[in-house]
């Protein structure tokens, strides 16, 4: 493999600034699969000293790549790439059909599975009353054996017979078709916040990182809702993208 020398070229010329220069190039290698996952690279002053660059400009390039989840400082074994974040289009699929599509190894750990009383935000999001019962699901979803997403689902009792066997081999809204169920439309909101040590300690990141949340209430074709999902996801793994048009 031709050394990254020969790969990145830095245009001192350009208005483009040279930490990002280095950053996008380098991107593109990960995310290409030139350099695939566990690479180590050299450290940052050989870096620096390879491509002409100041150690201040070469240690913000690589923080950019960790700030995005490409790489990771490991003590005592330097900068190694990780895996590329998984990233999702915002369409009505589950996540389990997204990451069999990608290739990705779906896996799924069931956390629990009970009739509740729904309390106030589920029962408004299903339209039943306050403190009827409602099917709760706690999934923790995997890809490539690593942990990348805490799923939160509520659905309306006697809705569709669902076994914990049932949801560790395939998504929910697969398992929803599977009963006749059509899903029509939903209505969701992205945003992010700080893990709990629990979700910490279930996502394997520390204590007080980022996770993207998504809400979200899934219909029938008669509009009726069938599903209430609260998720949170890793945001140094995972990503969502959508496509805008100008009207």
């Amino acid at each position: 493999m031709e050394s990254l020398a020969q790969q990145i070229t830095i245009d001192r010329s350009s208005p483009v600034p040279l930490y990002f220069q280095f950053a996008q190039q380098l991107q593109h290698l990960i995310e290409s699969g030139v350099l695939p996952p566990g690479t180590r690279l050299s450290n940052e002053v050989t870096m620096a000293d390879q491509f002409g660059l100041s150690r201040p400009t070469m240690r913000q390039a690589m923080q950019h790549l960790v700030d995005k989840g490409l790489l990771a400082r490991k003590r005592g074994v330097g900068t190694q790439v990780v895996a590329n974040r998984i990233r999702r289009q915002l369409e009505f699929t589950s996540l389990y059909e997204d990451l069999a599509r990608d290739r990705r190894r779906p896996a799924t750990e069931v956390l629990s599975i009970a009739t509740v009383p729904a309390e106030p935000e589920v029962a408004a999001a299903l339209q039943v009353p306050e403190g009827a019962e409602v099917v709760a699901l706690q999934r923790l979803r995997l890809a490539d054996g690593e942990p990348i997403a805490l799923l939160h689902n509520h659905l309306p009792a006697g809705l569709v017979d669902l076994t914990p066997q049932a949801l560790a081999g395939a998504g929910l809204y697969q398992l929803l078709r599977r009963s006749g169920i059509v899903l029509s439309t939903a209505e969701q909101t992205i945003g992010a916040r700080r893990a709990t040590a629990a979700e910490a300690r279930l996502l394997a990141e520390s204590r007080g990182a980022t996770l993207l949340t998504m809400v979200r209430t899934a219909r029938d074709a008669s509009d009726r809702p069938v599903e209430y999902g609260s998720h949170v996801y890793r945001a140094s793994r995972y990503a969502f993208e959508m496509t805008v048009a100008a009207h």
